[in-house]
């Protein structure tokens, strides 16, 4: 019986990494630097990733500058960011059979807790669990395990929405059914491992994800 549904942020609610990825190439743009989107788009979704985003800069290169222009440009992108499709009709179905919702992300809580309070999605959940809340991050099943145990559930009685490989292997090592919804970001991640993967969540029904998991 599915008993709980728990998502991700970045990406699955907020496409966040976009006006990240974004930002970095205009800077990169604004002082002739070339920009590999594409090495870019393979640390999306990762913690710990082992990536210097100004490495093609001048080891001169004044970086806190770099920074400061970078932030100046992705924070009015980021504001410009929708909730994305789906979300909303997903937590009033949850509501309306009085399903707990969790949220499992590998960011921090200053920075998933701060854009749910300003979208108004805060309070729709149940309990939030993240980055530092856990040993380790995604693709490691710790946060899915921390969301499972405060609901006093098994993996199997609860759905994951997961926009990223890393996140999707993580709710399928805590034994959760797992939806993907990749976005521009994780496109081309391999999904294979996911039990439904789908162009938009606003084509996924709630009753009928709970009919094919389990009444």
């Amino acid at each position: 019986m599915i008993r709980a549904l728990i998502f991700d942020f970045d990406g699955l609610i907020l496409d966040t990494e976009t006006p990240l990825i974004d930002a970095y190439g205009l800077v990169h743009a604004n002082h002739g630097v070339p920009f590999d989107r594409d090495l870019f788009l393979r640390s999306t979704g990762h913690a710990d990733y082992a990536f210097d985003p100004w490495h093609g800069f001048s080891p001169h290169a004044n970086r806190a500058d770099l920074e400061l222009e970078r932030r100046a440009i992705k924070d009015p992108l980021m504001l410009q960011q929708p909730i994305l499709p789906g979300i909303l009709a997903l937590l009033d179905a949850a509501r309306a059979l009085s399903l707990p919702v969790g949220l499992a992300s590998n960011s921090p809580h200053s920075w998933c807790d701060a854009h749910l309070t300003r979208l108004g999605l805060f309070d729709r959940f149940t309990f939030l669990a993240c980055r530092e809340d856990v040993p380790s991050p995604k693709p490691e099943p710790d946060l899915y395990k921390l969301v499972l145990n405060r609901f006093g559930l098994r993996g199997h009685e609860a759905i994951a929405f997961e926009d990223s490989a890393t996140g999707s292997i993580a709710a399928k090592r805590a034994h959760l059914h797992t939806i993907v919804c990749p976005g521009p970001s994780t496109a081309h991640h391999d999904f294979s491992h996911a039990d439904l993967q789908v162009a938009s969540l606003g084509d996924v029904n709630l009753d009928a994800l709970i009919a094919r998991f389990g009444p």
